[in-house]
């Protein structure tokens, strides 16, 4: 067992940091094997979780792959890798990302090439290690670490002037939130005398501690969402970002705020997460409508994504507390519960029961937790697909930023008639971006909204509306940059995307294995699969978080 896990897990680990080693023999001037040893160890990342997919047993809620590394054994700390049904699908987001960025950079950076590719592998092993890890001390140090490659590139490789101040404004924010997570996790060492994470799920917190320890980690991870008002560092690390820095930390970084919320804040202090349901809605419901509507005063092409991704985002966190019917709030208090009786059958909220076509009335406390399932799954599945549209949209303003030198919308117009085979790539994106049906974010966004609903009807009402928001700036950034007239005055016409620029969006839209396969649609027409996964893990940290 501990052979396979071996080739499973630390092969997945350790290949992309042999990938960033292996360049710093090479010479500054020979950069295309730089470039080609860099691309070829991502992709070979990148075939490790579609066995691991195909290994993964759905059936069970436990950690597969398991290892256990000793790391600080006088403190109980050990160096512990594992993933589930939750986790897993972000370790394929990562290792499919990876090889776009290089690819975006291929021809882009040539100036400090060799550091491009070695900060970007870097960068894959840190991502892939916070997926991958079971121990509540690792899991702080590594998301902290993740800003440090991501600093280095947007600080070397920026477009602007004001590149020096967004690194060091994403850097700071990030890591003067984690403070009070390191207080946290010394308090559950202190308690527990491990960090091990099986151990501090099965502990039993008194309720202050457990407030304590929730406001701790939620200052932390409320940055990385990041939610309002902590969100002003993502549209200008956004904006002063390459093109492939954009793309990456509009798929990976921005997940580990809700990854964080959903593998330990809710399961490690239910009682807290309970009380403070409300206190979650309400900043979530006022991002929501705040950054949508900022949204649509945008002039830059990447502040209109970068303030959508807050949106989106804060619509995950609704998602994920979406079960406390049975707290009343003097700020949400129009929620309702469900009927006490429910019918499987008729209930069409149900989408991971296994009710069949027989009428098997349910209580209402099994009503709940069905619906805690529903919602905590659901916000999985958005989390997933923001990763990759942001990533394609990021990817279509990076096309058109390379051609005319600029990301104001007033400069565009007329693409169509330049750029005939772009406008449907962009279409593409934009409707999974406003989340149209068939598409992979509808599925996500409508579990949540149902979901909402069965809690609170006003904050649902609020997520629905900047749902609305978002359909009206999404076909407006397409109308403004596609449709109209061409403007020779400041723009001149170019060509088509590049067999290159085809190759990067081809895996968005076909997709590259079975794995991958038509990503934003096939998520959206057949989305069962997904929830099959990761229904067992929700399961259990619903359990072990006691919604029901």
């Amino acid at each position: 067992m501990l052979e396979q896990c071996y080739f499973d897990l630390s092969g997945l680990i350790l290949c992309p940091v042999l990938g960033s080693i292996t360049p710093l023999f090479i010479p500054n001037e020979r950069i295309r094997p730089i470039r080609l040893i860099g691309l070829c160890a991502s992709l070979i990342t990148f075939l490790y979780p579609p066995v691991l997919r195909i290994q993964f047993d759905p059936s069970t809620a436990k950690s597969q792959f398991v290892e256990s590394l000793r790391w600080l054994p006088y403190e109980n700390i050990n160096f512990d890798l594992g993933i589930d049904g939750i986790s897993l699908f972000f370790v394929i987001l990562t290792t499919f990302l990876i090889p776009i960025c290089i690819l975006v950079g291929w021809s882009g950076m040539r100036s400090y090439g060799k550091e491009y590719i070695t900060a970007s592998l870097i960068r894959e092993f840190i991502m892939i290690a916070v997926f991958c890890m079971l121990d509540p001390l690792l899991f702080y140090v590594l998301p902290e670490s993740v800003p440090i490659p991501m600093t280095i590139i947007i600080g070397v490789w920026g477009s602007r002037q004001r590149k020096i101040k967004a690194a060091y404004q994403f850097f700071l924010y990030t890591l003067l939130g984690s403070v009070f997570m390191l207080l946290a996790i010394l308090l559950i060492l202190l308690q527990t005398g491990t960090t091990d994470l099986q151990i501090s799920l099965t502990t039993e917190f008194s309720e202050r501690r457990q407030i304590f320890l929730w406001i701790a980690s939620f200052a932390s991870f409320a940055v990385k969402v990041p939610m309002v008002p902590v969100h002003i560092w993502l549209p200008e690390a956004h904006v002063e970002a390459p093109t492939a820095g954009s793309v990456i930390l509009a798929g990976i970084p921005l997940k580990l705020g809700t990854y964080g919320f959903l593998r330990f804040s809710i399961p490690m202090f239910p009682e807290a997460t309970l009380c403070s349901t409300p206190f979650i809605y309400t900043p979530s419901a006022i991002a929501i409508i705040y950054t949508s509507s900022t949204t649509l005063r945008q002039i830059d092409l990447k502040k209109i994504i970068a303030y959508s991704s807050v949106a989106h985002m804060n619509l995950v966190t609704i998602g994920m507390f979406s079960r406390a019917a049975a707290v009343r709030s003097p700020i949400w208090s129009y929620g309702h519960t469900r009927p006490k009786h429910v019918c499987r059958a008729c209930d069409p909220s149900i989408l991971y029961g296994s009710g069949g076509n027989q009428h098997t009335p349910i209580s209402g406390e099994e009503s709940l937790a069905l619906s805690n399932i529903q919602g905590i799954g659901g916000s999985i599945l958005p989390m997933s697909s923001h990763g990759l549209v942001s990533s394609a949209l990021f990817l279509c303003v990076g096309v058109l930023y390379d051609r005319h030198k600029t990301r104001l919308v007033r400069y565009y117009g007329g693409s169509v008639s330049t750029m005939p085979n772009f406008p449907t790539i962009f279409f593409s994106s934009t409707l999974a971006n406003m989340s149209s049906p068939g598409t992979s974010s509808f599925i996500g966004e409508f579990l949540i909204l149902v979901g909402a609903f069965q809690r609170n009807s006003l904050v649902a009402t609020l997520a629905a509306l900047g749902m609305i928001l978002g359909a009206a700036y999404s076909l407006w950034l397409y109308n403004r940059a596609v449709s109209g007239n061409f403007k020779p005055d400041f723009l001149h016409k170019f060509s088509d995307p590049n067999g290159r620029e085809v190759s990067i969006f081809i895996p968005f839209l076909v997709g590259l294995n079975a794995e991958l396969l038509t990503l934003l649609v096939w998520m959206g027409v057949h989305p069962k699969v997904f929830p099959d996964c990761i229904h067992t893990s929700v399961s259990n940290l619903v359990q072990h978080g006691k919604f029901h």
